[in-house]
């Protein structure tokens, strides 16, 4: 393998790593501009080259890129035809849009390319990967995929509280949080499909099927998730948002975790719904008190992550980050309510936690470089080996030779 090549066709002189991601719209907006620029800044303190660029930004008959480069010197962003980087960074978030279909031809078309991460579906897809190790199960709730009404109907009758969140979904959109009260009457409260607070309503159990039918549940492969009760004393849910990731030698490793607050009326702690970030420590303090229980907590927690992490790279293969959602109930039972491969990370930046967000940023960069040399090794190694192979060879060739006679008929065999 080896690194990318500079205009002039001659190799460049540090590894690079793109960054793929996807427009936000036609106007070309991306999503995390500022962090991708703070990437590029530490990047080159480790002698690695960052771009960003686009499944559009790809010429597939040349296969050379208009990439996106953040000038350091200049302090801003920059357009320049590339070759492809040695490495590939995938950010690429589920969105419905000709752009995520494009997505989909360049992640086919270019497969063998070294990507630091893989896609690993949907939330349904992790459910059902993670449920089948018996070590995880307490840690999940019960989550069916809706198929039919009698589905949402005999989890509402099993649990008190139920999460109706779409497989596909991010940040909180067009997820619903229905409570049975205690004469029968269910509470429904949530957010649309633009996250925006629906207004809450109160409906009997005959009338929620009908109620939910603009919603499409099946269409839209939703799941029905057992509810775990999170509110504080003030009414507004809360969890954790746990970072895992490689480091510099290819180890998972807990960058941080997070407490994170949602706002009022919202079923949801997501920032961009109104949530607020929160310090770990202070949100357990206020949730469960005890420093003893706090710290057998967060120690289990911090295995739990690696564990599912590491357990999800082998089944899905070259992953380098997640972000865990976790509930902690008052009991201190950990909660696994969801994965996401694609993970923000300002929940540290905005809990005050500065070196937690640098390391956030850091840790895919320093994993790059540590895979990035392992793979040029290998492939020394590799050649090395067929060097001593043909050499081999060539000496078994000459030794048969002078046993048979030949060696007088060729001298320029020495």
């Amino acid at each position: 393998m080896s690194g990318s090549r500079t205009e002039t066709g001659k190799p460049a002189a540090n590894p690079v790593l793109g960054i793929l991601t996807l427009y936000l719209n036609d106007s070309k907006q991306l999503e995390e501009r500022p962090v991708y620029q703070r990437m590029t800044v530490e990047a080159k303190r480790l002698g690695l080259d960052v771009f960003v660029f686009t499944p559009e930004d790809v010429n597939y008959r040349s296969d050379r890129i208009h990439a996106l480069v953040y000038d350091t010197a200049a302090k801003r962003w920059v357009r320049r035809w590339t070759a492809f980087p040695a490495m590939i960074f995938d950010r690429c978030r589920i969105q419905k849009s000709k752009r995520f279909e494009l997505l989909q031809k360049f992640r086919t078309r270019y497969k063998d390319r070294l990507f630091l991460n893989r896609p690993i579906r949907n939330k349904w897809t992790v459910y059902r990967t993670l449920i089948r190790e018996s070590r995880f199960r307490p840690h999940l709730p019960h989550t069916r995929l809706y198929d039919t009404g009698g589905d949402l109907t005999g989890m509402i009758r099993k649990y008190p509280l139920i999460y109706l969140k779409p497989a596909g979904g991010t940040g909180g959109r067009g997820i619903l949080r229905i409570q049975r009260e205690s004469g029968g009457t269910l509470f429904i409260q949530g957010r649309d499909r633009s996250r925006k607070i629906i207004a809450p309503q109160r409906v009997g159990p005959s009338e929620l099927i009908g109620r939910l039918s603009s919603w499409n549940l099946k269409a839209n492969r939703y799941l029905i998730q057992q509810g775990i009760q999170l509110k504080l004393d003030n009414g507004r849910v809360h969890d954790y948002r746990m970072l895992v990731q490689k480091n510099g030698e290819g180890a998972w490793e807990v960058t941080g975790c997070a407490g994170r607050v949602g706002a009022p009326r919202s079923v949801t702690s997501n920032l961009h719904g109104g949530g607020q970030a929160w310090g770990m420590d202070a949100l357990l303090r206020q949730w469960i008190g005890s420093e003893t229980a706090i710290a057998r907590v967060k120690s289990k927690a911090e295995q739990f992550g690696k564990d599912v992490a590491a357990y999800l790279d082998n089944a899905y293969g070259a992953l380098c980050e997640l972000a865990l959602d976790l509930a902690i109930d008052r009991s201190g039972r950990i909660w696994l309510l969801e994965v996401n491969p694609k993970p923000a990370r300002e929940v540290f930046a905005r809990a005050g936690e500065k070196e937690t967000y640098r390391k956030a940023i850091v840790r895919p960069l320093e994993y790059a470089m540590w895979l990035y040399k392992r793979r040029n090794r290998s492939r020394h190694a590799s050649m090395h080996m067929r060097t001593e192979t043909d050499a081999d060879m060539l000496s078994h060739t000459y030794h048969a030779l002078r046993s048979s006679g030949v060696e007088e008929e060729n001298p320029g065999l020495d």
